[in-house]
């Protein structure tokens, strides 16, 4: 069964980059333009999940994507998971931090074809987006908001060829960074 819809975090405060992650300028789109576009050209229905002072703002730069608040969002990523799924429905689906913008449409085609919750993995190391099963994400949704999502599931990992996977936007070099490669990206 090939998974067909995803959820973009865009929720998080941004305390140490001092500026909302997800409207960060990237070679003319703002980063969860740059997620929600390539989740969307795989074919995936997409929802953001973020808080009240942007929900107005990514209307107005996604009107093709549907978009929910998540009221606590110092909850815990957890808890703007939960929103994602309640708003949705259960699984399978794709999990996509918009602070993690790394990764490929080849790594996302081949996430969609998995039947178990997977990360890709480059060199090793995990990265996003995550497929999620329909039985994790029931896991997900019983679970209290402020608990790591890595002590909720046990995802398999798929090698891929990303060298941008690990990219992490949470500082200001970070973003210096992203700059550099986002023609790659």
């Amino acid at each position: 069964m090939r998974i067909d819809r995803g959820i973009v975090l865009a929720a998080g405060a941004s305390k140490r980059l001092g500026s909302h992650k997800a409207l960060i300028e990237v070679e003319g789109e703002t980063l969860v333009q740059l997620v929600c576009s390539k989740l969307q050209s795989a074919g995936l229905s997409v929802t953001v999940v973020t808080r009240n002072s942007l929900e107005q703002k990514i209307e107005n730069l996604l009107p093709n994507v549907s978009t929910v608040v998540n009221p606590n969002p110092e909850l815990g990523r957890t808890g703007t998971i939960q929103r994602g799924i309640e708003s949705i429905g259960a699984g399978p689906l794709l999990i996509a931090p918009v602070d993690r913008p790394g990764f490929s449409l080849e790594t996302i085609n081949l996430l969609c074809e998995t039947n178990t919750t997977t990360i890709p993995t480059y060199k090793e190391k995990g990265g996003h987006p995550i497929a999620i099963t329909s039985q994790d994400c029931e896991n997900i949704l019983q679970a209290e908001p402020d608990i790591p999502l890595r002590e909720l599931i046990s995802p398999e990992k798929m090698q891929v060829e990303d060298p941008h996977l690990h990219l992490n936007i949470d500082t200001k070099e970070d973003v210096n960074q992203l700059i550099k490669v986002a023609k790659h990206l």
